[in-house]
């Protein structure tokens, strides 16, 4: 009797179909190891969750962000770090040790850059949240808070970074606007003994 390859063939495709449903009904229960994330990602997700640092711009790290990754600083958590430390001490008693939790920008040099009327408003916590985010923001990322005390609007968008006699420095604009004012100021800043200093 001769061979029929045609019945073969059809026992073949029955045997794979069963195969495939075999395996459809394995697959979920197989346990699958989550990668960690690239050491340079973003600290979204995963590496948010588990990496308890923030690596700044200036190469210190920083143990909370204060929503300036996703753009909106938080200007009441910034406050109850920086306390009763008030103007230009800022810089100096936050960044020390352990205690070194926030990126400020010192509060006199600040003042005096953007003009009497308007520098005055400036309080510490929006120094706190200016600090921040030339530490954590992106290139041309904005950051925004309202100081609910002063009823001023704020924007900070951090530009390209350069060296300047061994310290790191960014370029950034910042946008003051509210209570009839609209304000907009191109700067420098550079990081000194762990505070943004204006240059």
């Amino acid at each position: 009797m001769p061979f029929k390859p045609m019945l073969i063939k059809p026992m073949l495709n029955k045997q794979w179909v069963a195969r495939l449903v075999l395996l459809s009904f394995i697959l979920p229960f197989i346990p699958v190891s989550q990668a960690a994330p690239p050491p340079w990602a973003p600290a979204h997700g995963w590496r948010k969750k588990h990496d308890p640092y923030y690596v700044g711009y200036s190469g210190k790290q920083w143990g909370r962000d204060y929503g300036i990754i996703s753009g909106e600083c938080n200007w009441q958590a910034v406050g109850t770090v920086l306390g009763g430390v008030v103007g230009g001490a800022v810089g100096a008693s936050v960044a020390k040790g352990d205690q070194r939790v926030i990126a400020v920008i010192l509060g006199s040099v600040i003042g005096a850059v953007i003009g009497n009327q308007i520098g005055k408003q400036v309080d510490d916590n929006d120094r706190g949240c200016i600090g921040h985010a030339l530490e954590l923001a992106h290139d041309r990322q904005t950051v925004r808070w309202m100081n609910p005390n002063t009823g001023l609007n704020y924007r900070v968008t951090p530009l390209s970074g350069f060296t300047k006699g061994g310290k790191k420095c960014r370029d950034y604009n910042l946008y003051i606007s509210g209570n009839g004012q609209d304000d907009s100021f191109s700067e420098r800043a550079c990081m000194v003994n762990g505070a943004w200093k204006v240059i």
